[in-house]
């Protein structure tokens, strides 16, 4: 499994990520990820942010995404906030991918600049919580019957947070921070 900044090569294999995802995780997706124009935006660079891809298979053939994360910033007076977008394929979960994406999106926003980033996660989902929580993240925000799922059953948002100067100042005195290092691919 090699994790690589999204190229143009990866936009296919992207687009049949996304579209063999259940219909359930679409439900919490906020972008259109199923429009090509939507992705391609994102490999040429015309959409704010970085994003990685994890391939099975090799990367210069394109290879088969397994998982996808994002790191967007936020406009205007917020610009030092990014927001984690994270996705892993249901036959991936619990592998510990998810925490390889996550971990790859924390340490390259660090290197970026960004003093806080948020993620939003539905108050359901356990295991996002706990892998998000085991970075650094902590709860922020709960609101309350804030999503609308496919079946129209509202369902609560949480929006976790971490303090980049905060976190990392305390790892680094107990030397947790050597241990994220940035080299995760």
């Amino acid at each position: 499994m090699e994790v690589v900044e999204l190229q143009a090569a990866h936009c296919e294999a992207l687009l049949r990520f996304f579209g063999g995802l259940p219909e359930g995780d679409l439900t919490f997706i906020e972008e259109e990820v199923t429009d090509p124009d939507v992705v391609r935006s994102w490999a040429a660079g015309k959409a704010p942010g970085r994003r990685w891809v994890a391939l099975d298979g090799d990367a210069a053939d394109g290879g088969e995404v397994a998982g996808y994360v994002a790191v967007r910033p936020l406009p205007g007076w917020s610009s030092h906030v990014g927001e984690v977008r994270l996705v892993v394929s249901p036959t991936r979960r619990g592998s510990g991918l998810g925490r390889r994406l996550a971990r790859q999106a924390l340490v390259s926003a660090v290197g970026d600049g960004l003093g806080k980033l948020v993620v939003e996660v539905v108050a359901e989902q356990g295991s996002a919580l706990a892998l998000f929580t085991a970075l650094g993240f902590t709860g922020e925000a709960l609101l309350r019957d804030h999503v609308r799922d496919r079946e129209g059953e509202l369902r609560d948002l949480m929006v976790l947070a971490h303090h980049v100067d905060e976190t990392w100042s305390g790892m680094a005195t107990v030397g947790l921070d050597e241990a994220l290092g940035p080299d995760l691919s």
